[in-house]
């Protein structure tokens, strides 16, 4: 019984240069044809040699985080945004006064601001100390929910 294709014993002096198997019965490819320059505007000046820019350093993994950490902790600003929290406010004022547009002065809206902005920070405290009691370092939804939970219905800020 004989196998297609060579014989082991053939001396490599007779055998036939061997090409890749992706390469065969296939035509050679024609070399994209070149768009010729367009002409060059009088008006024009080269550009100057610019001074190249120094490279942005590349932080280590955790490094950005926890430069933000400390950055919004020794800032005393808000972090929501004045005029989306107001539209808001506004929004849920209007389903609980059936319509009605009521005004609001610019204190009433910041007190409310800290007092929301505070409310959330202590919230995610809690549960990010629930997620490290589960062994995690990701903050899940989950999370969040046990930690309301635990404060109960008047779970304000202490």
């Amino acid at each position: 019984m004989r196998r297609s294709g060579r014989s082991p014993s053939t001396p490599p002096s007779r055998r036939a240069p061997s090409t890749p198997p992706s390469r065969r019965g296939r035509r050679p490819r024609a070399s994209p044809r070149r768009q010729p320059a367009p002409p060059a505007s009088p008006r024009r000046a080269p550009p100057a040699q610019q001074a190249p820019r120094p490279r942005r350093r590349r932080f280590r993994p955790g490094q950005r985080a926890l430069l933000e950490i400390r950055k919004y902790q020794k800032s005393t600003n808000l972090l929501i945004r004045k005029l989306p929290f107001a539209r808001v406010v506004r929004e849920i004022c209007l389903d609980y006064t059936r319509g009605v547009d009521m005004q609001w002065q610019a204190m009433a809206l910041l007190a409310l601001q800290e007092a929301a902005e505070a409310f959330l920070v202590f919230l995610l405290e809690d549960a990010y100390l629930c997620t490290i009691h589960a062994n995690r370092v990701t903050l899940h939804p989950k999370d969040i929910q046990l930690a309301r939970r635990i404060r109960g219905i008047q779970g304000g800020l202490g």
